[in-house]
């Protein structure tokens, strides 16, 4: 009689339970195992500091599958299940409670990262709001219905779609960014202006260059202001914390499998330990297209990667290149960003349509290559500038600037004569 194969899933985010359907799909029948450290069933994480942080959308809404569908695809999740070692030589994953250890023949992490904790005084997570849970979501929806001043930490994405989601809860905003702009390293100056600009239009007050000493109050469970390095304070019901995230790499590092700023993995989402993968936040990926490892914390990730990884853990000569995307939404604008821009940089920037209205599209160049573009409030662009990303060949930057010339138009040659 044959044995029937173990898979195991560490990790029950998004893309732990894309990943076990993803295996169903692909056909296979062994057992499936999927371990979560959470009480939730999988969930999607965008809308936690989006519509469900804003009342805008209901808890089911957020969760992968139905609660039956686990059971119903013979997927055996385990929740509130923390793994405390995987040990690759036996092939064993220990639990802390329940079952001592499950045995596996394939093993995917997707184990996701952890907010970047804020190391000054008084930045105790029980005192300052980490967004990455659901329960923090709703205790950060509860805070907002009983503050009315709120001191955010950070101006990068989570950042600033919390100080969106306080403006339309009604509360004085202050958002505090070491750097000359809000998403200066991911935007560039160019583009990243334009989000200052749009969050001062909507009252908040950005303070840029900022840098926190520590932050205050007596409470030992509630912080009540920040105190900045040039001995000035700012009072406030709450403190919100949005520093960056870090892989969630422990136990792939006590394994022995190679990690750097993740698990580092090949463009078949295979580690460096025969018969483990990885995928999602965790996933130090070489991508194919762009010739050099990165890891992505987005949810398209988290979405498309397991799709792959399942495919290789069941020996397909699969291979991740998907152009990289992600979404936000921060008041009334609206975006999608596809592509990559790298260590390398880019040496220009092009505007398609009118950024003053913000409905645009960015795009970053580097030697007339397509790195990335931006749609802002701009739809069903995103396929075709994936297309001149995937292309990698040289454009004329005043066709892409041109609305006269559609984007798939766009080539080397000089732009059409309007006159």
């Amino acid at each position: 009689m044959e044995t029937l194969e173990t898979f195991v899933i560490v990790g029950a985010g998004l893309a732990g339970a894309k990943a076990a359907e993803a295996l169903r799909t692909e056909g296979f029948t062994g057992r499936i195992v999927l371990l979560g450290q959470e009480p939730e069933r999988p969930y999607e994480r965008p809308p936690l500091s989006k519509d469900y942080l804003q009342g805008k959308s209901e808890k089911k809404k957020i969760y992968v599958h139905p609660k039956a569908w686990y059971a119903e695809h013979d997927v055996e999740l385990r929740t509130s299940q923390t793994v405390t070692a995987i040990d690759p030589a036996n092939h064993l994953v220990s639990l802390a409670v329940g079952d001592p250890v499950v045995s596996y023949d394939k093993l995917l992490i997707t184990t996701g990262a952890s907010p970047r904790i804020l190391s000054l005084p008084g930045a105790d997570p029980h005192r300052v709001y980490y967004l990455r849970r659901i329960e923090d979501s709703e205790q950060l929806k509860f805070a907002f219905t009983t503050a009315s001043r709120v001191v955010i930490v950070g101006a990068g994405w989570i950042g600033l779609e919390v100080a969106a989601a306080a403006r339309a809860a009604g509360l004085q905003v202050t958002v505090l960014e070491r750097g000359e702009l809000p998403l200066l390293r991911v935007l560039g100056r160019e583009a990243a202006q334009l989000f200052a600009d749009l969050h001062r239009a909507h009252g908040v007050d950005l303070r840029l260059g900022a840098r926190v000493a520590q932050i205050t109050g007596d409470d030992p469970h509630r912080a009540t202001g920040v105190e900045l390095a040039d001995g000035s304070r700012i009072d406030a019901d709450l403190v919100v914390v949005g520093v960056g995230a870090v892989p969630n790499t422990s136990l792939a590092k006590a394994a022995g499998l190679a990690v750097d700023n993740g698990i580092v993995v090949d463009e078949h989402l295979r580690s460096s330990s025969p018969d483990i993968y990885a995928a999602g936040d965790v996933a130090n990926a070489f991508h194919p297209l762009l010739g050099e490892h990165i890891r992505i914390e987005h949810w398209f990730n988290a979405l498309s990667q397991p799709a792959v990884a399942a495919r290789s853990m069941l020996g397909a000569d699969a291979a991740y290149d998907e152009v990289p995307y992600f979404y936000s939404d921060q008041y009334e604008l609206g975006m999608e960003y596809s592509g990559y821009v790298g260590a390398g940089g880019y040496d220009e920037v092009v505007f398609r349509g009118d950024k003053e209205k913000l409905e645009c599209i960015v795009f970053w160049l580097k030697d007339r290559r397509v790195l990335a573009g931006m749609n802002i409030n701009v739809w069903d662009q995103t396929d075709t500038i994936k297309a001149l990303v995937r292309g990698g060949q040289p454009v004329d930057p005043a066709h892409l600037a041109d609305t006269g010339t559609p984007l798939s138009d766009v080539s080397a040659a000089e732009p059409p004569n309007t006159q």
